[in-house]
């Protein structure tokens, strides 16, 4: 009867004493393998498809989603763990901002978590410091948090009256709704040097995470 790998990995071998018959034994040696090596399929509906009944996931398989450019571990809870950091996606803005540099945007994080990154600036130049809230952007619903999350972010503001104002607050909501807050005073700039803040350093869970 077949005998198992050495390396105690589950890998069947035939033995002199079997039957011959070339096609299983090669069968069982490379349907043994294959789950144990990184499988590469063209996204992630290529792998469901190819992944399931007598070939469903199990823990420990590893996947490389070609469209997607990401790496996967399959988990014992059933889902896919993210094993490399995802591929950058612009932000989508609200009228009347745009990018200052940095070229703003989310990622999916290894392990787990998004990362935000970029400046952001108004177009008019000057940030809203009416101590009020401002909504400059989103990110897919799909990737928010389960609840509103706050950072502290460092801006770019001209002195005004004496006062210096070099942090704003960013807040990313549960809809995926962005939203900063500056404080009033020290938010001029001109159209050719807007004043602008950061989304640099900001991480948080999405909702399920």
């Amino acid at each position: 009867m077949p005998r198992n790998d050495a390396y105690s990995q589950g890998v069947s071998y035939p033995v002199l004493g079997d039957a011959p018959d070339i096609e299983v034994a090669t069968q069982t040696i490379v349907n043994g393998i294959v789950p144990r090596t990184v499988m590469r399929f063209e996204n992630a509906n290529a792998r469901a498809a190819a992944l399931s009944g007598d070939t469903k996931p199990v823990p420990g398989m590893i996947t490389y989603l070609i469209a997607e450019d990401r790496w996967e571990g399959r988990q014992a809870n059933g889902t896919w763990l993210l094993l490399s950091d995802g591929p950058w996606s612009p932000l989508s803005y609200s009228n009347g901002h745009s990018a200052q540099g940095g070229s703003p945007g989310w990622r999916k994080k290894a392990g787990g978590g998004i990362e935000l990154r970029g400046l952001v600036k108004r177009n008019t130049g000057k940030l809203n410091d009416s101590n009020e809230a401002m909504k400059f952007g989103a990110i897919p619903a799909a990737v928010a948090p389960a609840t509103s999350r706050f950072f502290l972010v460092g801006t770019a503001r001209i002195t005004v009256g004496g006062v210096t104002r070099m942090t704003a607050r960013v807040e990313v909501k549960s809809n995926g709704d962005l939203v900063y807050f500056a404080e009033n005073e020290g938010g001029q700039g001109t159209v050719s040097s807007p004043a602008w803040f950061s989304l640099d350093g900001i991480q948080f869970s999405p909702a399920g995470d």
